[in-house]
Parts: C-alpha cells; sequence; structure tokens
C-alpha cells in the first residue's frame, strides 16, 4: 500500500528510511490512543453526516478488537498502520476516517493522550514513594545524626528529618507532575495540518469524548505548542528527577563506611568482580545518573523546537527524547518507592557522630534568650568552641520542635497532603477511562 500522502513515485530507499526513522518502533505504545482518537473523531463525522451511525458502529467493532498492531517501515507510523488495516477490513468505510483530519493533528491527540495517562501513573508512583519514606521516616524521629552544610557537621537532626525532606521533595514533584498533566489537558483534534479544514468539525465535542477539560482554540498553534507542551512536560520530570538524584546522592553517602548510618540490604547492592568484600549501591548511582540525563533531553527538544510557525518535520525528533524521559522517571521512582524497605539504620554510627560541636548554635541561641545580642553571642561561643577540646558524642539533644523542624516533622499534614492529591489523580483517572471505554463501547 502506498503512504498517506503518497501520489506519485516511490521515495528512494535511502530516504524511506532515513524520514521513516524510529517512528514505527516508537508509535507501538500509542496504539490505544489512535483508537481513542479515530472513534471520537469518527463520532464528529457522524454529527456532519458525513459518517453513517451504521458506518460508525463498524468502525468501533473493528477497533474494539485491535489490541496489537503490526507497524511496517512503509507504513510509517501508527496513523498510517491503523487506517489501512480499517480500509483493508471496511473498504470505503475505512477510507472515508480521514476526512477533515491530518496526520498532524493525529499525532498531537495521540501524544497528548498518552501523556495524560503516563503522568497519571507517574503522580500515583511518587506517591507511593513519598508514602513508603513516611513510613520509614516516622520510625526514627528520635534516632538523632548530624544535619550537614557544606558537607561539613553543622546540626542535630534525626533520621525522620531527614526522610521528611525527601517526602516534602515527592509532594513538590507530584505538583509538578500535575502542571504536566494541566498542560497536556488540551484537544488539538479539528486542528488539521495547522489551518483547520472547510468542515465545521464539532471539537468541543470531540473533545469531550477524548476526556479533554477543553479545546486548543488556534489551530495553528496547535502545531507550534508541540515542542513547548513536551519541553514542559519533560522540565517537570526533570524537576522531580533532580529530587530523587539528591535523595541518591545522600544514600550514596550515608551507607558509605567513612558515614555509616544506613546499610542497604544485600538484594539492593551489587558485587566486585576481583574484590570479594564489596557492597556496591549501584542501584542509588544509577538513579543519580539518570537524574542526569533529564537536563540533555529537555534541551534536546527545547533546540529542535526553536522554529517558525506551522509544523516542521524536526518535530518527529522529540518524541524518542520524552519517550525516554518518562520511561527512566517511571523506573527511578519505583526503585525510590522500594529503597526506604532495603534500609537499615545503625543507631551506634548516627549516635556516634552527633558530638558536642554540633551544640554551638544551642548556646548562642540559650545567651540570647538571656538577653546576649546575637552577635555577641556568636563570638563568645566561636571562641569557645576554638579552644575546646576534641568534640565528644552527646545524647538526649534538644531539638526545635517548630512546624517542620527536626522535632516535628509534621508527619500528619505531610501525609494529608498525600492523600489529598491520590485521591484528585484517583478520580482524574476514573474520569478518563470513563471517558475512553466510552469511545470503545
Amino acid at each position: 500500500m502506498k503512504k498517506l500522502w503518497q501520489t506519485k513515485t516511490d521515495l528512494d530507499a535511502a530516504v524511506e528510511a532515513y524520514t521513516v526513522g524510529a517512528d514505527p518502533e516508537l508509535d507501538r505504545r500509542l496504539l490505544r490512543f489512535e483508537i481513542y482518537g479515530t472513534l471520537a473523531h469518527a463520532s464528529g463525522l457522524v454529527k456532519l453526516g458525513v459518517l453513517t451511525k451504521a458506518e460508525h458502529s463498524r468502525i468501533r467493532k473493528v477497533l474494539r478488537g485491535l489490541k496489537t498492531l503490526a507497524i511496517t517501515r512503509a507504513q510509517e507510523d501508527i496513523h498510517t498502520a491503523v487506517e489501512q488495516m480499517l480500509t483493508a477490513a471496511l473498504g470505503e468505510t475505512g477510507a472515508k476516517v480521514h476526512a477533515g483530519r491530518s496526520r498532524n493533528d493525529q499525532v498531537q491527540v495521540n501524544l497528548r493522550l498518552y501523556l495524560k495517562d503516563r503522568l497519571l501513573a507517574l503522580d500515583a508512583q511518587a506517591g507511593a514513594a513519598a508514602e513508603a519514606w513516611a513510613a520509614f521516616g516516622g520510625k526514627w524521629d528520635g534516632r538523632l545524626i548530624p544535619g550537614y552544610s557544606h558537607l561539613q557537621r553543622a546540626m542535630p537532626t534525626t533520621v525522620g528529618h531527614w526522610a521528611a525532606s525527601h517526602v516534602e521533595a515527592l509532594l513538590e514533584g507530584r505538583r509538578a507532575l500535575r502542571y504536566a498533566f494541566d498542560e497536556a489537558d488540551a484537544s488539538p483534534l479539528g486542528s488539521a495540518a495547522g489551518y483547520g479544514v472547510m468542515l465545521p468539525l464539532p471539537r468541543e465535542y470531540t473533545a469531550k469524548l477524548l476526556g479533554f477539560s477543553r479545546v486548543q482554540r488556534n489551530t495553528l498553534r496547535v502545531q507550534t505548542s508541540r515542542p513547548r507542551l513536551e519541553a514542559a512536560v519533560v522540565s517537570s520530570l526533570a524537576l522531580v528527577a533532580r529530587d530523587l538524584g539528591v535523595l541518591a546522592w545522600d544514600l550514596s553517602l550515608y551507607s558509605s563506611a567513612e558515614f555509616g548510618f544506613l546499610t542497604l540490604a544485600d538484594s539492593f547492592t551489587t558485587g566486585s568482580s576481583i574484590m570479594p568484600q564489596k557492597k556496591n549501591p549501584d542501584v542509588v548511582e544509577l538513579t543519580r545518573a539518570r537524574a542526569a540525563m533529564f537536563p540533555g533531553w529537555l534541551n534536546q527538544i527545547l533546540m529542535i523546537g526553536q522554529l517558525p510557525s506551522g509544523y516542521h518535520r524536526d518535530y518527529q525528533l522529540t518524541k524518542a527524547p520524552l519517550f525516554a524521559a518518562l520511561d527512566a522517571l517511571s523506573q527511578m521512582l519505583e526503585i525510590a518507592g522500594r529503597l526506604p524497605e532495603s534500609l537499615v539504620v545503625n543507631e551506634d554510627r548516627c549516635a556516634a557522630a552527633v558530638t558536642s560541636d554540633l551544640l554551638a548554635t544551642h548556646e548562642a541561641i540559650a545567651m540570647v534568650r538571656d538577653g546576649v545580642p546575637f552577635r555577641t553571642a556568636y563570638r563568645e561561643v566561636a571562641a569557645r568552641s576554638r579552644a575546646a577540646g576534641a568534640p565528644r558524642p552527646v545524647a538526649n539533644v534538644p531539638l526545635p520542635a517548630h512546624l517542620g523542624a527536626p522535632g516535628r516533622p509534621d508527619w500528619k499534614h505531610l501525609l494529608a497532603e498525600n492523600s489529598r492529591a491520590g485521591r484528585r489523580t484517583a478520580s482524574t483517572k476514573r474520569s478518563l477511562d470513563a471517558a475512553w471505554n466510552a469511545l470503545v463501547g
């Protein structure tokens, strides 16, 4: 079969291979969303009288049973594969479906539906990881460890307070993912190649069928905004990944022999091919490394997207970094959610690291409470610290208990926020699934 756009001779084989690229492999994950978009568009064509209800029913029957579909390199992409399959199955009825539609808005519909689905899944993963770290931290509210500044011991904190910081980071990540979801939640269907078509397509109707909250109004903006949307998504993913990279760095340090606060279970470590005693934290190191890849993926999309208004074939190449970022973050969140179960807190090492020099700020504040100006107290304590001997371990350290401080990580509010975000995500997922299930029938 010829390509959808083909009217004359076949392409040069090298040109065809070059232009098709990785789309047949990448597009496999978009089949479900191509089906939803096709059914919504077909419903709109019924309203216009381009398709009959009987024809729509036959189209839906064929697509309902479509679970897998091979995409040949001659077909180029999922859009051609589905249309040609429909035409082979239904003849002229299948050939009618493309009326008023371009591959340009097809790929946009697929990507936005796919992004909404994946972002909700990532949000749920972030919520599960936050819950796991909150459970871990709640067990260790009373275990003192040094807090660090410039990687130097600074003030006392607790394992619970440290864990709570990562819980809050995951909650911030959930908000970033929700922002990305809201950016994707606009229907491009009916924009065609960017300039509309001479059919009064019911764009608001098809947007509702697809579970979109709004229509992307300007048809030209649909095309021009594609790299911006993808960059917004990967930017949000990069924020979550960055925080997971910080967590990975902490675990790498705290599980080293020099710190020794934590130990990773054997099942979460690897060995050395030459040093029999080694237990390597590869899982956290690879999390750290994956976090470092997101700015590169983001920059690829931003640089490709710096083009004049309208569609450009350059946009084909933003799909790979977008999918790579989505896949990487899912893997990272899966591991992040399981790491707490692998950790042993080495209480003796934690206690030995909390030494008298960490109480210098406590001493200065105590003098302030007695009426001494802070800068005077600061200098006096600094002088005493320099004159003191080697620091000694201390226990029963008083900790500040105001909101979110080491003495009060405030698990109740962190868990409540996580629960609210979870309910919102679950509700959104139910609504989307209901819309998509209704389309398929």
